[in-house]
């Protein structure tokens, strides 16, 4: 057999290998789906979110920020309130056509205009009050967000470039390091995916986007897990139908899974992020990490480094202290609603106004006053129902936080980093593509003089800002340097 063919064969029984290794087709796409032990039996988890798109999907999912719809906002269903406001209208519309029949063959109903005008005015101020609230909730969740991603590609970043691979020194050690480093990687999409969940008061980690990703760790969610009192009923149409039409004795309890559970389900983050300071410890204890410059980038990360002046053996103790500040501020935002008070009141007050109004339209619209109120119902009670939905970032609704999204993002980008060997400054610095001033290469640079160099530094600002991408002149001008 020749060399070539022994290489292709080799290539084919390696991809036939790696290929149970990824399923391109879940939202994680650099996943190993762990197989239990031998005489074991698979342990079926809880309820879990398929990737496949339901039909259900389209009009209750968050919404997908990369598809685009050409039909007009006014005309959009996926992420509006109406469907949302078909039984409160209906409410409505039976309540103004009864006070308008009363109005008309019995005894005229009428209120004088001016509790229109003093309800209207406390009813605005409310709505506001909670619609600005529950906004700057929303923000926030997704700052945070941004803040983990931030956080999470530096990190993955400074690990697969700073920690260095013993591959000189004993292959199997840079084998081992190898490995240690993409485990490291898994860990930080492990942390946003397990992150996800617990904002969702999904505890467990038996879920298809987390299992692959944290079976190897001993963790409390992992060991409360009883396919006994985990596994959920599936909904009923009836049920799924009730949820979207936003009727409050439809809606199951969020926390029920963890009310259910008869053990310490833990802090899986931050559980997570235990391990990963395990591994920046065990990496600055063996040399991999020489530089402290260098660990804490790894360790304090980005933001921090800046007001960090030295790094010690005890400052190690606050690894990835950026990572665990997002799990404790979006845990803030999610147990941290607007008090109950409040969001009582300007209910009560919302509905008095949208009571009263067909009492106050029918001297100036008689039948017209039906329509009327279902319009200024529409309004009021839509507003108030937006500020309702976004109120929590981070669930399922239509409106809410893309996180899935998000994570897959996240992990996508984090393979894109370790797809590569880490790259060395050497490796490309002298390449001959390498333009270094103008279109000079490095190994035309290299055999001029340095002065020369500089000289050619210097003609570049006296270029007008279209001339360096300009083909005729760039070219005049690389005779010149």
């Amino acid at each position: 057999m020749s060399a070539t063919n022994t290489t292709t064969s080799l290539q084919e029984s390696d991809t036939v290998r790696k290929t149970p290794w990824i399923n391109i087709n879940s939202q994680a796409t650099s996943l190993r789906q762990p197989s239990p032990a031998p005489g074991q039996q698979h342990r079926p988890g809880p309820p879990r979110h398929k990737s496949s798109i339901r039909t259900e999907d389209s009009f209750t999912q968050p919404r997908d920020i990369e598809k685009h719809s050409k039909l007009p906002y006014f005309l959009r269903m996926h992420g509006s309130i109406t469907p949302r406001m078909i039984i409160p209208l209906l409410v409505v519309g039976a309540w103004a056509t009864l006070i308008t029949c009363i109005s008309k063959f019995v005894y005229p109903l009428v209120v004088s205009d001016l509790l229109l005008t003093v309800l209207g005015f406390v009813v605005g101020l409310g709505i506001s009050f909670r619609t600005s609230s529950a906004y700057e909730r929303y923000v926030e969740g997704r700052k945070y967000w941004a803040q983990l991603s931030q956080t999470s590609r530096d990190l993955a970043r400074h690990v697969w470039i700073h920690v260095e691979e013993r591959h000189e020194t004993d292959p199997q050690l840079g084998k081992a390091d190898l490995l240690g480093k993409v485990t490291a990687l898994n860990l930080i999409v492990a942390f946003a995916v397990a992150l996800k969940h617990r904002l969702r008061f999904e505890p467990y980690a038996q879920y298809d986007d987390l299992e692959h990703l944290v079976s190897h760790l001993q963790t409390f969610a992992g060991d409360a897990y009883d396919p006994d009192t985990t596994a959920l009923k599936p909904k009923t149409s009836w049920k799924r139908g009730g949820e979207y039409l936003g009727m409050t004795f439809a809606e199951s309890n969020p926390r029920k899974a963890i009310k259910r559970s008869r053990k310490n389900l833990g802090n899986l983050p931050l559980e997570i992020l235990t391990y990963m300071s395990a591994y920046m410890e065990s990496m600055t204890k063996t040399g991999q990490l020489p530089n402290g410059v260098q660990q804490a980038m790894v360790m304090v990360s980005s933001s921090i480094v800046r007001s960090s002046c030295t790094i010690t053996d005890t400052d190690n103790q606050a690894n990835l202290a950026s990572l665990n500040e997002v799990l404790a501020g979006t845990e803030r935002v999610l147990n941290t609603p607007l008090p109950i008070a409040y969001s009582i009141a300007i209910s009560q007050i919302t509905w008095v106004y949208v009571i009263m109004l067909p009492f106050q339209l029918w001297h100036a619209l008689q039948w017209l006053t039906i329509p009327g109120t279902i319009v200024g119902a529409y309004i009021i009670l839509g507003i108030a129902a937006i500020g309702r939905e976004i109120e929590n970032p981070f669930g399922r609704d239509e409106n809410d936080l893309p996180l899935d999204k998000f994570c897959q993002t996240l992990e996508d980008e984090i393979n894109i980093i370790a797809a590569r060997r880490p790259p060395r400054f050497e490796d490309f610095v002298s390449n001959e593509e390498n333009c270094v001033v103008f279109r000079s290469s490095y190994t035309d640079l290299v055999s001029r003089s340095t002065d020369d160099i500089r000289a050619g530094l210097k003609a570049r600002t006296n270029i007008k800002a279209g001339g360096v991408h300009g083909g005729g002149q760039v070219k005049s001008e690389k005779a010149e340097v």
